[in-house]
């Protein structure tokens, strides 16, 4: 009976995005699919990650939308590939926990590993493009345009690390201060790099899209975590 309300509960909210216009019906109907996986496997802490990853990134998207407009082609609604992108591997960790529910807790923890990267690469993308004072390439460290794939500023790197505490810090809420808070926010850091140098090297060359770079940051965050995991434990 508590999935079914879940699952009714899920649509509903699902549906009034969808009515403001924050995600495409087809992107609706792939978000509830995304959050009823990640809520079989990991109940309402998986459900919790993917709440604080879209609402800081829904008003992040809205915040100072005059300025970004400005600086690159900018809309607030997703489509079904970037929600895919975004909460694909939460997704599957989520159906993994499900399956084997002896690693729940470890799945758990990867899980909003990937949610702080890709929480922590939103931000820093959004914000610091309005706060950012001085802008680089990721790779060669030297001056670039505001915007452009790969450039960061020191104000969105810290927004964006900001945002990967934050997922750590309901982690701790839900289990407990402990190592696994730490492997979160650095795997989030890291993750945010990936994305970066991703963005300054293969997706300036048109070689990957923007929702496979976002796959390949969560799914980097993840891999960090694990090895991170291992060596902490």
């Amino acid at each position: 009976m508590e999935s079914i309300v879940i699952a009714a509960v899920v649509a509903l909210a699902a549906t009034l995005v969808v009515k403001k216009k924050k995600l495409t019906p087809a992107a609706g109907i792939t978000g509830w699919l995304v959050a009823m996986a990640i809520y079989m496997g990991t109940r309402y802490e998986g459900l919790a990650y993917l709440a604080l990853f879209f609402g800081s990134a829904t008003l992040a998207t809205r915040h100072q939308r005059g300025v970004k407009s400005h600086v690159e082609e900018h809309t607030e609604i997703r489509q079904a590939s970037q929600v895919l992108a975004n909460g694909g591997v939460a997704a599957l960790l989520g159906l993994a926990a499900w399956l084997l529910p002896q690693y729940q807790s470890l799945f758990s923890l990867l899980m909003a590993a990937g949610f702080a990267s890709a929480t922590a690469d939103t931000l820093s993308s959004e914000l610091g493009t309005v706060y950012g004072s001085k802008f680089y390439n990721v790779i060669s460290w030297k001056k670039d345009t505001r915007g452009l794939d790969g450039v960061v500023s020191l104000e969105g790197t810290l927004i964006g690390a900001a945002g990967a505490i934050a997922i750590a810090g309901l982690y701790a809420a839900f289990r407990q201060a402990d190592s696994g808070c730490v492997i979160i926010a650095l795997s989030g850091i890291l993750g945010n790099y990936i994305d970066s140098v991703l963005g300054a090297t293969l997706e300036r060359k048109q070689q990957l899209n923007n929702d496979m770079v976002n796959v390949l940051n969560t799914v980097g965050a993840v891999i960090i975590a694990v090895g991170l995991f291992f060596l902490l434990a």
